[in-house]
């Protein structure tokens, strides 16, 4: 399993983003999940969706704020991020796992790239 990360960028305090990520190769009945880690922080758990698309859990932190969600058709999960804040600002990842649910990066198995998001004040 290959995944590409996209839609990163530079965007003021407020605004919105959409980041998606493309999956190339059988992810059928895996738990899809978004991270991202700050300059001198630990990676941080953000969302995740199911394989399905019926299940989806959200971090405190982007509670209200981000939605992901699954084109199952596409093999491509999408985190829309609004009212976007400067602690926001990060490299955002994308990862897929066979278990269900899962919210620690330790148990997912393939990771994308990532893309960077900058959140201006």
């Amino acid at each position: 399993v290959q995944l590409q990360a996209s839609g990163g960028g530079l965007v003021q305090a407020g605004g919105s983003l959409r980041l998606s990520c493309a999956a190339s190769g059988r992810t059928f009945g895996y738990t899809m999940g978004w991270f991202r880690q700050a300059p001198g922080k630990e990676r941080e758990f953000v969302a995740t969706i199911n394989w399905n698309g019926g299940t989806t859990y959200n971090a405190d932190s982007v509670k209200g704020r981000f939605t992901i969600s699954r084109d199952s058709a596409k093999n491509t999960v999408y985190l829309q991020m609004n009212s976007l804040k400067p602690e926001d600002t990060a490299v955002y990842s994308c990862a897929v796992t066979p278990r269900v649910g899962p919210t620690k990066a330790s148990e997912y198995v393939y990771w994308g790239q990532g893309t960077l998001v900058t959140v201006s004040s």
